[in-house]
């Protein structure tokens, strides 16, 4: 082995041991941000190592690949809003997946005479992983930025067409690992999986968003792992292996925070049921006025504040923390309650609040908060529906009945701040919002928030 392979073969395993190291920091809030630089170092490392390989035949596509590559990124990294952050990063997963896919054309192509029965079962496996991640994630970008209707799109005979696709793309895959000449078998695969992606996302509503992310991440990351065994690529099968991994446990656990079936949303929602929505909800919506919500955050002793996409739709991250502040140099007891799947992607409120540097100690998961709200005398919520709707807990017959919830209703006092009297991504009424507890506060929720707090210095 020559001195340029054992350099490669090192940078290799510095790469993977960052890789391992940074998913571990990235399970706490309080070293995620350290775990990302480590991802970024091992990702380096990684591309190092490969740039430096013998087998490299022209610069030329590499270094316009890089320039290229690293024009976007800069530009999206700088343009992107926090608001727009689950679309981007769905985009990411289909520039990633499609980026698998090629490859396999590639060696398909150039190779495909050298490659065994495992590889070809793992070139088969990079195909249409990489297919379909690619369609899938761009569907859920366009459902994410409004292009595509986010309610669930679906049509009589959907589920016998998905499994009919499926099992066409399956029966391509086993005829071209016996015959790899078969090069029209080979393109219908690579079509059909195209396909099933697109209905495999369209039948999943934008509640179920969140879920689909991290399950669309997995897809990208195994189909990532497949191109590693195709190259034989040590560093790019552990790199995503991890990432497939991760993303399917991120995704389980997400199911049973949504109480919803980890099998409906791996086959697009098939054997679920369209039915009517039924709520709880009635009466009339009691309206509180900027300085009445100012005296009872002033003289509370303890406040919750609970938010959810609309606080990331108006941007507010900052005026809450300001708002927090306030309080906190008022004596008030102040945290913040973080539903697991509140916004549009895994951890997408921890990363807003992260950014206007609200601390880590301040954060709450779920099941850490609920047994104090009934000691807590406001909750804040910004923006929230489906996560904090009672009707979940105490609605046998509605369509998010058993999803866990934020209980705020619970609490002394709760304020709501919203737009208008719209409803969530499920598209039911929530009953918290009737309660003789729950006063509204309408208008933009950075706006109101900055309002709040001029009222509570002068109170």
């Amino acid at each position: 082995m020559s001195l340029t392979s054992y350099f490669m073969e090192a940078t290799y395993l510095v790469a993977s041991i960052l890789f391992i190291l940074s998913l571990k920091m990235m399970s706490h809030p309080d070293t995620a941000r350290r775990g990302m630089f480590l991802a970024e170092g091992g990702m380096f490392a990684a591309i190092v190592g490969t740039l430096i390989g013998a087998h490299i035949v022209t610069w030329t596509w590499i270094i316009a690949g890089l320039a290229v590559g690293s024009i976007i990124g800069a530009w999206m990294a700088v343009t992107v809003p926090m608001t727009a952050m689950p679309q981007r990063t769905a985009l990411s997963h289909a520039f990633g997946a499609l980026a698998a896919a090629l490859v396999g054309v590639g060696e398909f192509l150039v190779n495909i005479a050298e490659l065994g029965p495992v590889k070809r079962g793992a070139l088969g496996f990079e195909i249409m992983l990489g297919a379909l991640t690619t369609t899938g994630s761009l569907i859920a970008a366009a459902k994410l930025q409004g292009i595509i209707q986010g309610k669930p799109i679906q049509f009589r005979g959907q589920n016998l067409l998905n499994l009919s696709i499926a099992v066409v793309m399956a029966g391509c895959f086993f005829y071209f690992w016996f015959d790899p000449s078969a090069t029209f078998v080979f393109y219908t695969m690579l079509g059909v999986a195209f396909v099933f992606g697109v209905l495999l996302v369209i039948p999943i509503g934008s509640a179920d968003m969140p879920v689909v992310m991290s399950l669309l991440n997995s897809y990208a990351g195994l189909a990532a792992a497949a191109t590693g065994f195709v190259l034989g690529n040590n560093v790019l099968i552990i790199a995503g292996t991890l990432d497939g991994f991760s993303g399917f446990i991120l995704s389980v656990l997400m199911c049973k925070a949504m109480n919803r079936s980890i099998t409906n949303v791996l086959f697009g929602g098939f054997g679920s049921a369209v039915g009517e929505a039924t709520s709880n909800a009635g009466g009339i919506m009691r309206e509180i006025s900027l300085d009445d919500a100012a005296m009872q955050l002033a003289f509370a002793n303890r406040v919750i504040f609970v938010p959810g996409y609309g606080l990331a739709t108006a941007q507010a991250q900052h005026a809450v923390r300001e708002l927090a502040e306030l309080l906190e140099e008022r004596g008030v007891g102040v945290k913040y309650a973080i539903h697991p799947v509140a916004g549009r992607m895994p951890g997408h409120m921890n990363v807003l609040l992260a950014e206007a540097n609200v601390p880590y100690s301040a954060l709450y998961e779920m099941e850490q908060i609920n047994p104090e709200f009934s000691s807590t005398d406001v909750a804040v919520v910004i923006g929230a529906n489906d996560v904090v709707n009672p009707d979940a807990r105490d609605n046998p017959k509605s369509l998010i009945a058993g999803m866990p919830i934020l209980e705020v209703d619970r609490a002394k006092s709760v304020i709501v701040l919203k737009r208008g009297q719209g409803r969530g991504f499920s598209g039911l009424e929530n009953p918290l919002f009737f309660k003789s507890c729950t006063a509204m506060l309408y208008g933009d929720a950075k706006s109101s928030l900055s309002h709040l707090a001029q009222a509570v210095q002068h109170v």
